[in-house]
């Protein structure tokens, strides 16, 4: 179990690190000039020199990536020349908006879709086998294309949700000491905020919800069809146990533990920012951070971002490895 665990990590790290080399390599392909970020095109040659001496990228890519690496072992991500904040700072500010999101989006497609794969495979001739197969339909629709007709229909012509953004601009400032607007204006019983800030997130991630059920729906109904054509599930049955003792207690006690690894790595996919979903709603996140970032070519931003999508990968693959051990010591034989 150890030794598996310290293999997740090392790979993980070598990845991240390969990772940032290649982002840096290819950043140097990009027709765009981030010393322009910091000062107009026409300034003079003094500033301009000295605006890439600023910034670091007059010296050679190895260089550059060595000093970044130094700069990471003491902590330091750097500053973003988007923002001129330390991007460390901007990630604790962003993250939180984006782990709000995901986490409604993956209760969502937790409600919604294991007992839903669960029922189809117990009746696979029935209306629940056909809902599995809606949500296939559903998921291969492009997620830009759910977010502008969801944004089209619930919010401009019902005008039943809020719209893009995480909150309206009366609630702007209501400061938050856990970064979750939910958490806060609930347990501080602001219920017009909490109002106002769920009825903007209710859409965007009904949207990730409805990705997630999809593949958490098929992914279930798969795990039990290959529980219930086991031979105990036939013993079970002709002791004369009763069809809903047989599905829960026996077949689905089988199937938690592979389920709970793609539940949590469903959320770790969420937590990376859903970049496309946080566009089109202009939600403040990870995802439009990292694409602020891109379109800036603020390298130290968006260099800080993947490292942090690395470090959720990461944690999660140790996570799982951990608690499938805890739950089945059998695991770790």
């Amino acid at each position: 179990m150890k030794y598996r665990s310290a293999n997740i990590l090392i790979s993980g790290c070598v990845t991240a690190f390969l990772l940032l080399c290649l982002t840096f390599t290819l950043s140097q392909w990009i027709p765009i000039d981030p010393t322009l970020t910091l000062i107009s095109d026409s300034a003079s040659a003094e500033s301009y020199q000295q605006a890439r001496e600023t910034l670091g990228v007059d010296l050679p890519i190895w260089k550059q990536t060595a000093n970044y690496f130094l700069r990471l072992l003491h902590g330091d991500l750097g500053m973003s020349v988007m923002t001129s904040n330390p991007v460390s700072t901007d990630l604790f500010r962003v993250f939180p908006a984006t782990l709000e999101l995901a986490t409604i989006a993956l209760l969502i497609g937790i409600v919604g879709g294991i007992p839903v794969g669960v029922m189809a495979a117990w009746r696979p001739r029935s209306f629940w086998n056909v809902l599995v197969q809606l949500q296939v339909v559903i998921y291969s629709i492009p997620t830009f294309v759910l977010g502008i007709l969801a944004l089209l229909l619930f919010y401009v012509s019902l005008q039943w949700t809020g719209g893009p953004g995480r909150i309206d601009v009366l609630y702007a400032d209501y400061p938050t000491s856990s970064g979750s607007l939910l958490l806060d204006s609930a347990f501080h019983g602001d219920w017009d905020v909490f109002r106002n800030a769920f009825s903007h997130i209710i859409l965007p991630a009904s949207i990730l919800g409805l990705f997630n059920m999809a593949s958490l729906s098929r992914m279930t109904r798969s795990l039990v069809l290959e529980q219930l054509s086991q031979p105990y599930i036939l013993t079970a049955t002709l002791k004369g146990l009763s069809p809903s003792l047989v599905l829960w207690k026996h077949a689905f006690r089988n199937v938690y533990l592979p389920l709970l690894t793609v539940i949590m790595m469903s959320f770790a996919s969420l937590l990376e920012g859903a970049i496309i979903i946080e566009t089109v709603f202009a939600w403040p996140g990870l995802g439009s951070y990292l694409t602020q970032s891109l379109m800036l070519l603020d390298y130290h931003a968006f260099l800080g971002a993947t490292l942090l999508v690395g470090v959720i990968f990461i944690g999660f693959n140790i996570a799982v490895d951990l608690l499938s051990t805890k739950i089945d010591p059998r695991v770790a034989q």
